[in-house]
């Protein structure tokens, strides 16, 4: 990918279908012209993001890394941006219904945004705490991750990346430098906490490396003259590059970069920053919402929140105000787990509840599973205290439910069941997996990935719990509003910090006046928002979106509206941009009130 605003995920698509009415002589219709075009552009996105194929399940370039941040890969990245929108601008949209015209409104919304995004030169600040390329990669060569190591091939494939990976690490400095001339540099606290993940990388011992881990589980079928050179060659690859390469780093970081980063924490103190986090705002919540607009409506968020909680103090009669309520939550040793493994149970247990449940609402079910794991060691001081990773398309890895069980006091007990609806059922793992294994439509569409849409459909799961079924404990339902709150403050501070100067402590001060987090969480939330402006917004904006297409659906549709069916609608075409997902819904609310 050419940069880190890039709003959709490479994927593969093994050659694009000859078209029919070429075959006869004739001009190819609008749709014939649209699938070749997009499943062309997909096909080379496979090519120039060969880790994002990886992660996807398609394996023909698992021997490759894109040095995605060089001058020529960006430059090349920007022409072709130009040649599809062109390419695209000579198929009439008139002449294309339903699902295709769907697919043309998304790929020109794709195309017009990424050429928006080249005058912001993210490539030259290529890496922070959360958005790691060096962490990406250890995991990939961890041998628990989307890189597989199952055959001799496999085990040659990532030395083979390795060593473009390494060039890809050496245009990282020279990047860094330039940006250090022109003035694009990291703040401080960002470069800071990246140095412990490169530092925790290169070990003494190289048996400790987490890129000696497919050599710990060698299979024993393997060949013993396989299995010699392949550990020697780990071991050398290991020791005389990549621990060398990452100590260079890491050094540099230190000695280098971190004396000229900047004090200022947003994105506004850069050169052209304001539209830059403008552009940020745009791709992350595909919205034309402006900073101001965004930071009001988390102000309104925060206080209609604020009086649930309330309510729920009331409930369960608590002698004490609000923020007495927020440290009672925080620190009464009922709340927290009494270690990782006992968390990991209980989540287990919740998700069978959770599955149990789903029925009721919904009508469409992914066949891809999940699978619920801690955070790797080395990535867990800088993650956040749950994620998901989306399974393969052709579902032979699982998703991944990842939880942080580094601090306990990150996850606690009364936010389980709010997690595992957003992070896996109905949430992230439902929405992606559908989409995945959705027919009819592009890879383009069913791999893609927006933040607006998906955190949006997420925090919406979360919203119907109680419909659900779910949140009959009191301080579960609790939990759900403190996950809310969190995604209300995300408003307030995230444009705070880039678009009204806030520093950093007052973006802490803030969340901490205003939920129970405990203050680790709250600090990893708000450095978050400093290295990746704009991405927070994503959640409440689409929530409230897709919540307002409901509510438009129910008072059409009186006794014939089906939340099963609006759940379907809202899955079945693939992460989409808001705007174009708002016409798809109002298009089927036309159609029903006909009927």
């Amino acid at each position: 990918m050419p940069h880190r605003w890039s709003v959709v995920l490479a994927a593969a698509l093994l050659g694009a279908a000859a078209l029919p009415n070429a075959l006869a002589g004739t001009r190819p219709s609008a749709t014939e012209q649209l699938n070749a075009m997009v499943d062309r552009y997909f096909e080379e996105s496979l090519k120039l993001d060969p880790v994002g194929a990886t992660f996807i399940g398609d394996n023909r370039y698992n021997d490759r890394y894109a040095n995605s941040i060089s001058p020529k890969y960006v430059a090349d990245a920007l022409q072709r941006e130009r040649r599809y929108l062109r390419e695209l601008e000579r198929i009439d949209p008139d002449a294309l219904t339903g699902t295709d015209r769907i697919t043309y409104d998304v790929f020109r919304f794709d195309r017009e945004t990424a050429i928006a995004g080249a005058r912001f030169p993210a490539e030259l600040m290529p890496i922070d705490q959360f958005n790691n390329p060096v962490s990406t990669f250890a995991v990939l060569g961890s041998g628990k991750s989307a890189q597989p190591f199952v055959t001799v091939r496999d085990y040659e494939n990532f030395l083979a990346r390795t060593d473009e990976f390494l060039v890809f690490l050496d245009q990282v400095i020279t990047n860094m430098r330039i940006g250090m001339a022109r003035g694009y540099t990291q703040p401080k606290i960002v470069m800071q906490k990246v140095l412990p993940q490169l530092d925790d990388l290169v070990t003494p011992k190289i048996e400790d490396s987490v890129f000696y881990g497919p050599i710990r589980t060698l299979p024993a079928t393997f060949p013993a003259a396989d299995r010699e050179r392949l550990t020697a060659a780990y071991r050398r690859e290991i020791a005389g590059k990549l621990n060398p390469a990452l100590k260079r780093l890491a050094d540099f970081i230190r000695n280098g970069y971190l004396p000229h980063s900047r004090d200022s924490v947003g994105w506004s103190a850069l050169p052209d920053g304001r539209a830059w986090y403008d552009y940020a705002l745009l791709v992350f919540t595909t919205t034309h919402m402006t900073a101001d607009e965004i930071h009001e409506l988390g102000l309104k968020e925060v206080a209609r929140i604020r009086g649930e909680m309330q309510e729920v103090k009331r409930q369960v009669a608590f002698d004490g105000d609000l923020h007495a309520f927020f440290r009672y939550m925080q620190t009464d040793p009922r709340f927290l787990f009494a270690s990782a493994a006992d968390a990991l149970s209980e989540y287990q247990a919740t998700k069978k509840k959770v599955e149990a449940l789903l029925p009721r609402m919904f009508q469409v079910f992914p066949r891809a599973d999940f699978e619920i794991r801690e955070v790797e060691p080395f990535r867990a001081a800088a993650a956040a205290g749950a994620f998901y990773q989306p399974p393969s398309e052709d579902g032979s890895r699982p998703g991944i439910f990842y939880l942080n069980t580094s601090d306990l006091r990150r996850v606690p007990r009364y936010g389980m069941e709010t997690l595992l609806l957003h992070e896996a059922e109905p949430g992230h793992h439902f929405q992606i997996a559908i989409a995945e294994e959705l027919k009819g439509i592009p890879r383009y569409r069913r791999l893609s990935v927006r933040s607006g849409y998906a955190e949006g459909w997420a925090l919406y799961c979360e919203s119907i719990g109680k419909e659900l079924g779910m949140f009959t404990d009191p301080y579960q339902y609790y939990g759900r509003l403190n996950d809310e709150m969190l995604r209300a403050m995300r408003l307030v501070v995230d444009t705070g910090l880039h678009a009204k100067g806030w520093t950093r402590e007052q973006g802490i001060a803030y969340m901490l006046d205003n939920s129970s987090l405990a203050e680790p969480e709250v600090v990893a939330e708000v450095e978050r928002y400093i290295a990746w402006p704009g991405q927070a917004a994503a959640y409440k904006v689409g929530q409230l979106r897709i919540r307002a297409m409901r509510d438009r659906a129910e008072k059409a549709l009186g006794g014939h509206f089906d939340v099963k069916e609006f759940h379907s609608q809202i899955l079945l075409d693939g992460a989409l941009p808001l705007d174009v997902l708002d016409a798809k819904i109002d298009r089927w609310i036309a159609a029903g009130s006909k009927s």
